[in-house]
């Protein structure tokens, strides 16, 4: 399975991977890239949709959901590894 996580750079960036689950365990991580601004990251995010995607064929069509028409909005929290973790 597939998913796209994004996180808080050192520099204060945001950073997009997409990686891949076996057994609840990461198996594969690929970096898409560090966005300053909310453009960027609309970018990025679009790519890390293609990365996922390769070698699908989609049974829909989809384009009435393509990611130019979708807000992608950061939300405010500690950098990662800053975070408390949850007792």
């Amino acid at each position: 399975m597939a998913f796209v996580r994004k996180f808080i750079t050192a520099s204060g960036a945001t950073g997009v991977q997409v990686c891949w689950k076996e057994h609840s365990e990461v198996v594969r991580t690929e970096h898409i890239g560090s966005a300053t601004t909310e453009e960027e990251l609309k970018v990025l995010m679009k790519k890390a949709r293609q990365v996922m995607d390769r070698g699908k064929t989609s049974l829909f069509d989809l384009s009435e959901f393509d990611d130019d028409k979708v807000d992608f909005k950061l939300i405010d929290g500690a950098p990662a590894g800053k975070r408390k973790k949850k007792k």
